[in-house]
């Protein structure tokens, strides 16, 4: 049965990959919460970093998540964190996302809502990003965050980087926050053939849409020293326009030159269903599917 409520996606991202008690400690703030659904978190070790992904209604989703950044805030040190993913802040990002009932401009103004009750009660600097952003040089996740926790005590005294909410000095300990409303992304990850993270760094690189590449691309490398190889860590901002498996096969091209392939891949976090079919049917050689022919998509109308 559909429910008329207004329901957004929430997919916070805290600086902490290792260390499962502060992990479990973060994770209570999402369990048992009247209005908030738990759907899905990934703790990676390398990455050092927790992804969690709730959808629920709008006030319980704000609780829930302001909760969350302030256990944090109390139990991350920013000084003393390491990690392959870049970071400025122990809550580092928390992106919210339409998912029924409800306008992106409703959603934009509910995570300016957010960013200013989290700002107050905790001082931390936080600025709004994608669709919040307000100029185009905020837009850009990377371009907010350049610099990492590391950097951020010069950046935040330019003008032109004032945070949104907040002190404009960081949180000694907890650092610097992104909050903002944007579209579904996947967050798809490629192991590859090989230990040199230069390769992956040089194949990200060639299809980020920064450098030219897929328009709706982001990629970093990651050196995955525990599995003893190298990753194309992406983020698709959106899938409908750049479908994963151009990312994937662009990937295979790029790494041929260096005499690596892909191995496997990663979802963090979750996907929509129609990134995956159109990644199938591509695959499959499937001709005129619709994702109306999915038995889960019927049951659901």
């Amino acid at each position: 049965m559909i429910t008329n409520k207004k329901l957004i996606e929430c997919v916070p991202n805290f600086s902490e990959g290792r260390d499962k008690g502060k992990i479990e400690k973060i994770m209570d703030s999402f369990r048992g919460k009247n209005g908030v659904k738990l759907l899905d978190y990934s703790a990676d070790e390398s990455h050092n970093r927790l992804v969690v992904t709730i959808v629920g209604e709008m006030e319980p989703v704000k609780t829930a998540v302001i909760e969350a950044m302030g256990t944090a805030a109390s139990i991350i040190d920013m000084t003393k964190h390491t990690g392959e993913h870049p970071r400025m802040g122990a809550t580092d990002v928390i992106p919210f996302i339409p998912v029924r009932n409800v306008s992106m401009t409703e959603v934009i103004e509910f995570s300016k809502e957010v960013a200013k009750e989290a700002a107050e009660r905790y001082n931390i600097p936080i600025f709004l990003y994608e669709k919040s952003a307000a100029s185009p040089e905020r837009e850009n996740l990377a371009t907010v965050r350049k610099g990492q926790f590391e950097g951020m005590p010069e950046k935040l005294q330019q003008p032109e980087w004032k945070p949104d909410f907040g002190p404009d000095k960081v949180h000694p300990t907890a650092g610097v926050t992104a909050i903002g409303a944007r579209m579904p992304l996947v967050a798809f990850n490629v192991n590859l053939s090989t230990n040199n993270k230069e390769i992956a760094a040089q194949i990200a690189k060639n299809i980020r849409h920064l450098n030219g590449g897929l328009r709706f691309c982001k990629a970093i490398a990651i050196d995955l020293s525990d599995k003893g190889i190298a990753q194309v860590s992406m983020n698709m901002t959106d899938y409908t326009k750049t479908a994963l498996y151009r990312a994937y096969e662009l990937i295979k091209i790029e790494a041929r030159r260096f005499g690596a392939h892909p191995i496997g891949s990663e979802i963090v976090g979750t996907i929509p269903m129609e990134a995956l079919i159109d990644t199938a049917v591509y695959y499959l050689g499937v001709e005129n599917f619709t994702i109306d022919q999915v038995l889960e998509t019927r049951m659901m109308e």
